[in-house]
């Protein structure tokens, strides 16, 4: 086992400055070999999870790179995420590693949700085309970012807006009652299912992409309200998101995974409880993240826009995120050089204990065919 020299890097952003307790809104950890300077360095960045420690940050170093496990502001901190925002900070991450690492080339990684927000990133660095929610103003600093050589997608779907309305009960008839059921959409009504017929799939699917348009007529009337007044913003809350048919019913989309199962458990039960993807949100983060009409966090537009050589790593066994995910992805990329593999794991690699070794020799064999 290769030592492994951590270090924690606390950077300023461009946009806002460092918090009154002292923390720096950018913040990491670069894993390297210790007593070298890799010349080919990873970054990983999700929207909201802390990817400082990555679970594939020592098992690269150990095989010679770097890894910066990085984080914008918006670590923990969705409910106002601001793409534009989050993606100028990630370029302080990349900057980091090319001026003061000395990385040579840049591997963007993007790891679950990660994948469409490090394709946005590329996507803004190769042809600038993100623009800001409502009543925001353009950010100079968006644009001259510096871009990756090369992008790998790891257990990633193919976008926030997308993820949100497959998992999302269409069901819910009022957004501020969180008990509120149409029991003709009723997924968890033993009447319909599971096994949910194609009609009943067909209606729900529907229903998803409805709910997600009301709620995107809403955030645009609401901000409208707003303008002028002492407010510009407010905060509202999102209920039941973990109602994906093929979470319930494995027969819709066979896989490896559990069956009635999701990452907060039994989808019936996760379905009421507390925590949920988008459970609080602003207006703004709505419209930047969530919404499928106005939201640039969808995959497709920004990896039809990747060049670079590209890697799509799908775990068979997750529990939320399906070969299909995989498939968009790949067939998005507008890279000449491609590859699509597979891991049987779970969503974290952390089944079976083999996964994560497995799959950082399958990404570094990949990266030294490309040296």
């Amino acid at each position: 086992m290769a030592e492994i020299h951590r270090e924690f890097v606390g950077l300023p952003s461009p946009l806002v400055g460092r918090a009154g307790a002292g923390g720096h809104p950018c913040q990491g950890v670069y894993h390297r070999p210790a007593g070298e300077r890799p010349r080919t360095a990873f970054i990983a960045t999700h929207y909201n999870v802390d990817f400082s420690e990555h679970y594939l940050a020592e098992y690269l170093a150990e095989r010679g790179y770097g890894f910066l496990g990085w984080n914008t502001r918006f670590r923990g901190n969705e409910a106002y995420f601001l793409l534009d925002h989050a993606l100028v900070e990630i370029g302080v991450g990349v900057r980091w590693l090319r001026e003061q690492a000395g990385a040579e080339r840049v591997v963007l990684l993007g790891n679950s949700g990660g994948g469409s927000l490090m394709a946005a990133y590329q996507s803004q660095a190769v042809k600038p085309n993100v623009t800001p929610v409502p009543g925001m103003r353009p950010l100079e600093q968006a644009y001259g970012l510096p871009s990756g050589d090369l992008f790998v997608a790891l257990a990633a779907h193919a976008g926030r807006p997308e993820v949100l309305t497959t998992w999302m009960d269409p069901s819910v008839t009022d957004e501020t009652d969180p008990l509120s059921v149409d029991p003709g959409l009723d997924p968890f009504d033993p009447r319909h299912g599971p096994p949910y017929d194609a009609d009943f799939q067909h209606r729900y699917r529907t229903a998803q992409r409805a709910r997600n348009d009301r709620i995107t007529d809403w955030a645009l009337t609401e901000l409208e309200a707003l303008r002028g007044g002492r407010a510009r913003d407010r905060l509202f809350a999102v209920p039941r998101t973990w109602a994906d048919l093929r979470m319930i019913d494995p027969a819709i989309e066979p896989s490896d995974r559990r069956p009635n199962w999701c990452y907060q458990g039994e989808p019936a039960k996760a379905n009421y409880g507390v925590f949920g993807i988008a459970d609080s949100c602003t207006l703004r983060t709505w419209l930047s993240m969530w919404s499928l009409r106005t939201s640039q966090c969808t995959a497709a537009p920004h990896l039809a826009r990747i060049t670079v050589p590209s890697l799509v790593v799908h775990a068979t066994a997750d529990t939320c995120v399906y070969g299909s995910d995989a498939r968009t992805l790949y067939d998005a990329l507008a890279a000449p050089d491609k590859s699509l593999e597979f891991v049987k794991a779970d969503h974290y690699l952390q089944d079976p204990p083999t996964a994560r070794p497995r799959a950082a020799d399958l990404v570094a064999g990949w990266l030294a065919d490309r040296t």
